[in-house]
């Protein structure tokens, strides 16, 4: 399935990392990580697992993404989301 690298995914995306085998659910979005708070795109968990605690938690970014196997829901609050996300962004 194709990926808009500029086009953030829908919680509950399915996706597999470049250099990886094991799916991942995406479960967060524009993420902050440490003190630096260095800014993520995405949060995911294993599929199908799910959340097995923090060890199991990988943040990774649009440009990792080397294959999308299934998008998740989206409707008019998780567009408007992305909307102020992409204006947030342009700042």
């Amino acid at each position: 399935m194709e990926n808009n690298k500029q086009e953030l995914l829908a919680l509950g995306s399915i996706v597999v990392l470049k250099g990886g085998y094991k799916k991942l659910m995406i479960v967060g979005r524009m993420q902050l990580q440490g003190e630096e708070e260095k800014l993520w795109d995405y949060l995911g968990v294993l599929y199908p697992e799910g959340y097995l605690g923090n060890d199991y938690t990988f943040l990774f970014n649009n440009e990792d993404i080397d294959e999308v196997i299934f998008k998740g829901y989206s409707d008019l609050e998780d567009e408007a989301l992305k909307l102020a996300i992409r204006k947030y962004n342009k700042e």
